[in-house]
């Protein structure tokens, strides 16, 4: 009866991982790359809020080596756990995380419970003054000595178990999480955190870490903190970094119980569609019939800040057209825990975010529009992406239904009687009487334009009794996507 008890128990706080803590009827995440925690706070409530974002990926938190040119990747490689880096300090986190909070708007936070930094020329300085000797595996502000990591040795072999889970990610010190005490200081750096108040985690490099020992540091960790608005027994959000195309030997199907995977195809896959890789029309069975996560186990994006590097068949913001395109079916189709990008400019993979002559991260700046101007891409603040944001808001709950294509790249569906958007990925015009599904009125078309004060600065569709309208994008048009939804009726 114990045995059974326990069990319960345990299977109990993995779905409760599962919850992202949304306040209303948001659900939508954005990964805000590298910013700072002030900028972040005034972001919350001046713009994510209003425009109704559920959630906030920030980038990690724990002090990381200070590397010539400042690298993005800097942030990955901490040694300590002292919540110092180019982002702000402890208190200005703390800060943050509140007044977030306070908008309904929640954090998590990339967390690194693999690995320490790599090896480092002579002694590594830390952000927050610490300091490190990688090639000895000495990090004294944690501590960390040698015996706290695995033997060294190079990932060769990706289908080899051993190697990927007890060998060293481009060279990263990695950390031996089947040792008590390392366990316990991974469980105290995390209950901090939710101490201040975030709502989860990404976890960055989840499959170079054991399933079971994972599956004792999550459950090991304290309940969210009610102080923030958490309701009594509310569990972490976990989502996890597990990069499976299908033919590895560390699967994907090995972590979700233990919370969200990350769903890599579908950055693939989105991206070859709407490259013209592959016919729109096929998005139809969008989801698990294309060997997908279950839905509620999927965490999803059409780039990440990785494998916007890549220069694979992912799409990001330097293909503007395409990408808004996909970002909008991403965002409309009703599959997976949606996440959104939020770049700063880059030329090279190992860029640095915006920074001035003393290597300070700057903040961004806006124009008359709201965008970004000063190296910050800002794809959230795009009126194609946020007014979807919208739109994922207005239909949530609702299913998908009455889907029409003209077997190639013309596609449109409705989500239940919410919601309606049509796609023109080919290279002539679409112009069709379709079922919208929406009740009779005029609608704003939130892609080309606001509903500002009853009037849409954009196009207009007229829905007649029967629930049928004209939709028209033309081929030339600045954005490929029409969205119509009941919360846009003029």
């Amino acid at each position: 009866m114990l045995r059974l008890t326990l069990v319960c128990l345990l299977a109990t706080l993995a779905l409760a991982q599962h919850n992202p803590q949304w306040w209303g009827n948001r659900n939508t995440i954005v990964h805000l790359f590298e910013w700072k925690w002030d900028d972040i706070a005034q972001e919350c409530e001046d713009f994510l809020a209003p425009h109704g974002y559920a959630g906030i990926q920030v980038s990690p938190v724990a002090e990381n080596i200070i590397s010539e040119g400042r690298p993005w990747w800097e942030r990955y490689q901490p040694i300590s756990y002292k919540l110092l880096t180019r982002s702000g300090n402890e208190l200005e986190f703390a800060s943050m995380v509140r007044r977030c909070n306070d908008v309904g708007v929640r954090i998590y936070v990339d967390v690194l419970l693999n690995h320490m930094s790599g090896d480092f020329p002579g002694t590594a300085h830390g952000t927050g003054g610490s300091v490190a000797e990688p090639s000895t595996k000495s990090f004294p502000a944690v501590p960390y000595t040698t015996t706290d990591f695995h033997p060294s040795c190079e990932i060769f072999d990706w289908n080899d178990r051993f190697q990927v889970q007890q060998c060293e990610l481009v060279g990263l010190k990695d950390l031996d999480q089947s040792k008590a005490y390392v366990r316990d200081k991974l469980i105290e750096v995390l209950d901090h955190l939710i101490t201040l108040g975030v709502a989860g985690f990404r976890v960055d490099a989840a499959k170079h870490m054991a399933a079971d020992d994972l599956r004792v540091i999550f459950n090991s960790m304290r309940d969210l903190n009610t102080d923030h608005g958490f309701p009594n027994g509310a569990r972490p959000f976990i989502y996890q970094e597990v990069i499976d195309h299908g033919h590895e030997t560390v699967s994907r199907d090995e972590y979700t119980d233990l919370g969200a995977v990350t769903e890599f195809r579908v950055s693939e896959e989105i991206g070859k569609a709407f490259r013209g890789n592959n016919a729109l029309k096929w998005l139809q069975s969008w989801g698990e019939s294309w060997g997908f996560l279950p839905s509620n186990q999927a965490l999803t994006f059409v780039d990440n800040h990785d494998n916007q590097r890549d220069g694979g068949q992912e799409l990001n913001y330097k293909s503007a057209k395409q990408y808004k395109m996909a970002t909008a079916f991403h965002l409309a189709f009703p599959y997976g825990i949606s996440q959104v990008m939020s770049s700063f400019d880059f030329d090279n993979r190992d860029q640095a975010p915006p920074q001035d002559s003393q290597e300070r991260i700057i903040s961004p700046e806006f124009d008359a529009d709201g965008a970004c101007t000063n190296g910050w891409v800002c794809e959230h603040r795009w009126r194609q992406i946020y007014n979807m944001v919208g739109f994922k808001n207005a239909v949530r709950g609702t299913h998908f239904n009455n889907w029409w294509d003209n077997g190639n790249n013309q596609i449109a569906f409705c989500r239940g009687s919410k919601g309606f958007v049509a796609f023109n990925n080919d290279n002539y015009d679409l112009s069709e009487i379709l079922k919208t599904c929406l009740p009779a009125g005029k609608y704003c078309d939130v892609i080309s334009g606001n509903l500002i004060n009853g009037s849409c600065t954009g196009k207009t569709v007229s829905v007649d009794n029967n629930g049928y309208g004209h939709i028209s994008i033309l081929a030339n048009e600045f954005d490929g996507v029409l969205a119509l939804h009941a919360d846009a009726k003029l």
